[in-house]
């Protein structure tokens, strides 16, 4: 199998498949501002280590603004790998992603496995980053991040305007010492509006293996807290997947794979969190032990799916 890559108007969706050498599993990967981006490319490549085939989607060609995703982009892709001969499939995604990630795995029974990183426990209001009036990213008014069968998700509204938006997470990180920072965007999000049900990710339509990682110390919005409402709700619903959580006090946003953030970044890959993150800056030996952890647990992890 070769590498290749994916165009939505030929093929449905955005992606890059990076095949491994052998084996019959694979995962849906995304990550990054692009799939064949550093970040994306290296995630597959780590997942090619691990004996996994990997597929790297992105909502465009180039771009991280998530708005009105065709969650139908994920079944092409799944048809695709398993007609590449892959039995067992996966997905992982990362804070926004993260999201799109448990999206996928509730409307697609496909998955086996499920690894959501720093993810919010519900759909996100659609967000640009188009650089208008000279905003790094806005609301998208009126729209939802995804969609489904060419219906808009319900979603959490963001408490601000364009372009109030981008100038509050500006104001936050600023005060925070962080170079990006809206926790408090997102806890006055949903003080003004308490999140509905139908707002909220059906986690519990997830089958199989289902993994939470997030820090405390999360300056983009509190994940952990995000995290054990979606273990009370498979909980209280009874759910059929098996679902952990690993939390920890430091971590940052950046609770990524301490050999895959180094494939990313060969040098500076700690001294990157330290400089985007005030706590990775304080912390940086409690954030690199939070890293090797999850490191070894993921590799674990993948190694149980890969063999079961």
């Amino acid at each position: 199998m070769k590498r290749q890559v994916f165009r939505v108007g030929t093929d449905g969706f955005n992606g890059a498949w990076y095949p491994a050498d052998g084996g019959d599993r694979g995962m849906i990967v995304m990550l990054g501002d692009s799939a064949e981006d550093r970040m994306a490319s290296s995630a597959a490549k780590w997942l090619n280590r691990q004996g996994i085939h990997a597929m790297a989607m992105s909502p465009e060609e180039k771009d991280y603004g998530h708005h009105s995703y065709p969650l139908e982009r994920f079944g092409r892709a799944i048809a695709f790998m398993k007609a590449q001969g892959c039995h067992k499939l996966g997905v992982v995604g990362a804070s926004t992603t993260g999201m799109m990630a448990l999206l996928a795995a509730a409307h697609y029974p496909d998955f086996s496995l499920t690894i959501a990183i720093s993810p919010p426990d519900f759909v996100m209001e659609a967000f640009y980053r188009d650089g208008k009036d000279g905003m790094k990213e806005r609301p998208g008014d009126g729209e939802s991040s995804a969609t489904w069968q060419g219906r808009q998700l319900a979603y959490l509204p963001y408490a601000y305007r364009h372009p109030e938006y981008w100038q509050k997470i500006q104001e936050e990180s600023r005060a925070g010492g962080d170079r990006v920072a809206s926790r408090k965007l997102f806890d006055e999000s949903e003080r003004r509006h308490p999140i509905r049900e139908e707002e909220r990710i059906r986690v519990e339509n997830i089958r199989g293996r289902l993994i939470f990682i997030g820090a405390e110390d999360d300056v983009l919005w509190d994940t952990c807290r995000y995290i054990r409402r979606m273990e009370a709700r498979l909980d209280r619903m009874g759910s059929a997947c098996a679902h952990e959580s690993w939390l920890y006090e430091h971590g940052t946003h950046f609770v990524f794979p301490e050999s895959m953030l180094r494939m990313m970044l060969p040098v500076g890959s700690g001294l990157l969190v330290s400089m985007m993150f005030r706590a990775g800056k304080e912390y940086p030996e409690a954030c690199r032990r939070t890293r090797m952890d999850i490191d070894a647990r993921l590799k674990r992890a993948l190694a149980e799916w890969r063999e079961g």
